[in-house]
């Protein structure tokens, strides 16, 4: 375990980039962190809280220079589908099981660790992961509804039931909540346009800081609004002054096992989100001499940081946390050098703890809501569907299965059942994979398929190659291929089973093998092995089969197979 790896090495050159990245990204979490705390059905200031003991926690142990590990989007929105049908949203028993919330995430993403889960990066399908954020960024979007419209909606509705009450009730929006939202969106757009090229001029620094200043803009804009114009509009109130009071949530059993579930769906949602942003970032990030690679991503160390900071978020009153792609981006484009900068955005967002607390008094919820929705809106992508559709039709119809899944009936439900489909799927792609009858192409020792290539074949020799591991899904399906074709000939005297592709056999492939081979001995047949690879040798060799197979053999190359068999 490299708990140092980010900070081995420290050149003092790399302070200022590191200071200056962790300033641009304090300056940005500082009103995320309320707004995700809001999604998530939390007061602000539990926001607050999962921006430090979490990202400190992150910053000792991750292997990423530049992810930044706080609340996310769409983790607050499965808090919030996790949590809300069993407590309040806001109660005191809901910012308890918050906390036990992350707590088992970050005892499931421990789990994982143990287990060495980081070895198998791709267990949940790109078109599962692609459809699910994009239907749930469509669900984060929906929810804020409530606060820029100031339509009182019901809160954890399904889709269908708040674009009714919104088309039933908008007679009940709040002018002020709208002009407060239209004025926030309009500064967030136009500071993303006009403050590039309005800080060309100036130290890279400021330029970094003033450019990734649109929320904290927008946050100072309606708090100003509301001093000044006397709007009547829901604010956000005092949050209280001071650090979090490490504490542990105390629950019933039955609501720690109510809770599991969510927990161990959360965590590998958030491993695989933070996983993503920081292999797409990680390939850029070059050492100080721009030619050495940056410290290597270590996929299961990720595991161990991510977990180690989830439970730092449920001492911390806060609620479950990830890498967010977002304020990742920022931080490497502010220059971060190691996870120094994500220390310095604790300390900052500290300050605004202790003594910030009164500054957000009159910050309007629509504001807020605003912050999320630009953050999110990004994320709804239909390009992957598109692709996928195009490129196998069952890929693309996991993809639209799991966004209609996840808009209908939650992100939970959305995702279990895009990695039942994709499961399903391979299982029958690979119950009925590739099987070609192969022979010599010209006086080489290349082996091709017989009805793509002009081959040379033996008419007492069938040579079948097996494009897959011979397992429980398939290994009947090789049989039954073999004794169809048998029926098209009554000149085969030697069928050669080529494992070149065959990386492994379980129990029911040797069993089926074991049948094959007494099935074609009654057929006056014998069945050979050919380049079968040494793990698969090893497994059969604690069989009997290997001793059975005699007087066939087990040639180390097709071509022998075929010149020994069939003189050819």
């Amino acid at each position: 375990m490299h708990l140092t790896n980010t900070f081995s090495g420290y050149q003092r050159r790399w302070l200022m980039p590191d200071i200056t990245a962790g300033l641009v990204v304090a300056a940005l979490i500082t009103p995320q962190a309320m707004a995700y705390a809001l999604l998530a059905g939390m007061p602000p200031q539990a926001g607050l809280y999962a921006a430090l003991l979490p990202v400190l926690a992150y910053a000792l142990l991750g292997s990423s220079p530049v992810l930044a590990v706080g609340p996310v989007a769409v983790i607050s929105l499965m808090t919030f589908e996790a949590l809300h049908t069993l407590a309040t949203p806001g109660s005191a028993d809901y910012l308890h099981m918050a906390s036990a919330l992350a707590l088992l995430t970050g005892l499931w993403l421990l789990l994982f660790y143990l287990i060495d889960l980081g070895r198998w990066t791709t267990f949940i399908s790109h078109s599962v992961i692609s459809a699910f954020t994009s239907a749930t960024a469509i669900l984060i979007v929906i929810s804020q509804l409530k606060y820029i419209t100031g339509i009182p909606l019901p809160g954890g509705g399904s889709l269908w039931q708040t674009l009714t009450h919104l088309s039933r009730d908008y007679p009940q929006a709040q002018a002020g909540a709208l002009l407060m939202a239209l004025a926030a969106v309009t500064l967030l757009y136009g500071w993303q346009w006009l403050m590039p090229k309005a800080t060309r001029r100036l130290p890279a620094w400021l330029s970094s800081l003033l450019n990734k200043a649109g929320p904290l803009a927008a946050v100072a804009l309606g708090i100003a609004t509301v001093q000044t114009a006397g709007l009547t509009i829901t604010t956000i109130g005092e949050l209280p002054a001071g650090l979090p009071a490490p504490a542990l949530p105390s629950l019933s059993v039955e609501q720690w096992q109510a809770l599991l579930p969510a927990a161990a769906i959360i965590a590998l949602i958030g491993y695989l989100s933070s996983l993503s942003v920081a292999e797409a970032l990680a390939p850029r990030q070059l050492s100080d001499s721009g030619h050495t690679p940056a410290p290597r991503l270590r996929t299961n160390q990720e595991l161990l940081a991510l977990g180690i900071a989830n439970l730092s978020a449920a001492v911390s009153q806060a609620f479950p946390v990830a890498g967010g792609f977002g304020r990742s981006v920022v931080n490497r484009a502010a220059g971060a050098r190691t996870q120094l900068a994500s220390v310095v955005t604790v300390i900052l967002v500290a300050l605004v703890c202790l003594f910030a607390s009164r500054l957000f008094v009159d910050l309007p919820y629509a504001v807020l809501a605003v912050i999320i929705v630009s953050a999110v809106l990004p994320l709804i992508s239909f390009s992957d569907a598109r692709r996928a559709w195009h490129f196998q039709r069952s890929d693309g119809l996991v993809w639209l299965i799991t966004f209609i899944t996840v808009l209908a009936a939650g992100a939970v439900d959305g995702i279990l059942l895009g990695m039942v489909l994709s499961l399903a799927l391979y299982l029958r792609r690979s119950s009925e994979p590739h099987i070609a009858e192969i022979g010599r192409v010209g006086d080489s020792d290349h082996f091709r398929n017989v009805k793509r290539h002009q081959v040379i074949t033996c008419p007492q020799v069938l040579m079948i190659r097996v494009d897959e591991n011979l397992y429980f899904a398939n290994s009947q399906y090789l049989e039954d291929v073999i004794c169809q074709r048998l029926q098209s000939s009554q000149d085969i005297r030697h069928v050669v089973l080529v494992g070149s592709a065959i990386n492994h056999i379980d129990f029911s492939g040797f069993e089926t093998l074991q049948h094959l081979l007494n099935t074609l001995r009654a057929q006056n047949i014998q069945l050979h092995l050919a380049e079968v690879k040494g793990p698969v040798m090893d497994q059969l060799g604690k069989t009997s089969l290997l001793d059975d197979l005699s007087p066939g053999k087990i040639f180390f190359t097709a071509s022998e197979a075929l010149r020994t068999l069939g003189h050819c």
